[in-house]
């Protein structure tokens, strides 16, 4: 077993627009230390490797691996490139950490889970948004048992800031809001409730210069029958366009809590009202607009680093995520038949235990 003090080499494929903040999240921590990075562009592999003082940058993802001895390979990549580059880890039987969205298609989540689980490779998807200090405030009333056993609740994400922007290639994907952002929201439900039953799902595309869907409104049916709305919009209209944060409402037998705007909760029970505001740290390479989201990169990488060393259990495993990605195309299904879809989670390793690295 790894000391949770040794240093961790990390090997980087992708330098788009979330690796120039996934890598310095991974210099917050202690002992680690990025050995090389890898792009189809050599123009933009070059310069983040230069940007972070990476002292190797590579084309082709198959000289990375041949020439490296990375403790995990952490993919920053589009979706389509997931699996042959989760593959590709694997064969080299070095740990893997994803990007959300695991694959564009639950056999190819499977596939990709099944491959890593036969190999002995341990396998991660990189879920940063339930490790926002606010929603572990969150996850925090609701354990304490002070409001009771909820019974509904309602998850919003509304927005008008111009994700398409820093993002463009969002602009051209035929699945958008519940593949790109739902894999976040639809986690954080299961995060806070539980596994679902059942899911109901409508779809609207109001941008006109857009392929995919960018309105969502998506009803969850809980195991222990937590009814869950989660409203997701990046088409609605806001006095100041910034990038907002996630708003909840839990009703429960003996009280509320609502998490509201500029990390708010609120705890309403029969004995008062009371208020704490949950800050998340600031770092100087976070985009202001992203600063929330960006800060849980960190603590999100801290876990997965204590799963891969077998000093705790990390929270996102591929195994985890599948149940995510059955609710996102649980949802397609619904808003393509019309119909309430039973989740079946017919999983091959629902109990399975963790994997970390070799000694």
């Amino acid at each position: 077993m790894r000391n949770l003090g040794q240093e961790l080499r990390v090997a980087i494929l992708g330098c788009g627009f979330w690796s120039r903040f996934q890598i310095p999240a991974w210099l917050e921590l202690p002992n680690v230390r990025c050995l090389a990075v890898c792009d189809w562009s050599a123009e933009r592999a070059e310069a983040t490797a230069r940007r972070f003082q990476i002292p190797r940058f590579y084309r082709d993802a198959s000289d990375l691996m041949a020439n490296e001895k990375a403790d995990v390979v952490d993919i920053i990549t589009s979706p389509d490139t997931h699996r042959d580059l989760v593959l590709l880890a694997a064969s080299h039987r070095t740990p893997v950490i994803c990007q959300k969205p695991m694959a564009g298609d639950f056999a190819t989540a499977k596939e990709m889970v099944r491959v890593c689980r036969d190999a002995g490779v341990p396998f991660f998807v990189h879920e940063n948004w339930r490790w926002q200090r606010p929603i572990r405030g969150l996850k925090g009333v609701l354990e304490s048992g002070e409001i009771g056993r909820p019974f509904r609740a309602r998850i919003d994400f509304n927005t008008s800031f111009p994700v398409f922007k820093n993002q463009p290639f969002l602009r051209e994907l035929d699945e958008l809001i519940v593949m790109d952002l739902g894999s976040h929201i639809l986690d954080v439900a299961r995060f806070l409730f539980g596994e679902a039953q059942n899911v109901y799902c409508l779809l609207e595309r109001i941008h006109p210069d857009i392929r995919g869907e960018d309105v969502a409104t998506i009803l969850l049916r809980m195991r222990d029958g937590t009814a869950v709305a989660c409203n997701l919009s990046f088409a609605s209209r806001s006095e100041i366009e910034r990038f907002p944060e996630t708003y909840f409402f839990v009703e429960a037998e003996r009280g509320s809590v609502t998490l509201g705007p500029d990390f708010w909760i609120r705890v309403i029970t029969e004995n008062g009202t009371r208020i704490r505001q949950y800050l998340s740290p600031v770092y100087s390479w976070a985009d202001p607009n992203y600063a929330l989201v960006q800060a849980s990169i960190v603590e999100c990488h801290r876990n997965l680093r204590q799963g891969l060393e077998q000093q705790g259990k990390a929270e996102t495993t591929a195994e985890d995520n599948l149940r995510t990605m059955e609710l996102v195309f649980a949802s397609y299904r619904s808003a393509q038949t019309g119909d309430v879809v039973h989740i079946q989670t017919s999983l091959d390793w629902p109990n399975s235990q963790p994997i970390g690295l070799a000694d």
